[in-house]
């Protein structure tokens, strides 16, 4: 019960403090750029700093069960995030939710609600889901 007021208090805040850009325009392209800042921010974390490195190619699970997959799939990621990359992906990431919450407001939508479907929907469809 904490962490759902602890959402509405934050999406209540965010409907306070947005002022300059509460057209649903502005909301969608400032969210779409912050999502471009977080993905940069992680793709630095690997090309800048080094502290994370990409390992991807073709995964082989020829013959495995859906419930088998997950043994044969992967971040692709190695290494731990640093200090500094972890405090500017966190931003990012909350540059993220930030506008998710004013989206939500200008719908007139509630985030904690939005997250409790959602969790209710992942589990309700389980490994079914395939996201």
């Amino acid at each position: 019960m904490a962490r759902e007021i602890e959402v509405d208090g934050f999406q209540h805040t965010v409907s306070e403090l947005l002022i300059r850009h509460r057209s649903i325009l502005d909301i969608m392209t400032k969210s779409q750029e912050a999502t471009s800042r977080m993905n940069r921010a992680v793709a630095k974390a690997v090309t800048s700093c080094g502290c994370l490195k990409i390992n991807a190619g073709k995964k082989s699970s020829t013959g495995a069960t859906l419930s088998d997959l997950r043994q044969f799939l992967d971040s692709n990621l190695s290494g731990e995030i640093c200090n500094d990359c972890r405090e500017t992906v966190e931003s990012e990431i909350g540059r993220n939710l930030f506008y998710l919450a004013a989206l939500c407001n200008v719908l007139d939508l509630n985030l904690m609600d939005i997250v409790l479907k959602e969790e209710k929907r992942l589990k309700m469809l389980g490994i079914f889901n395939l996201s």
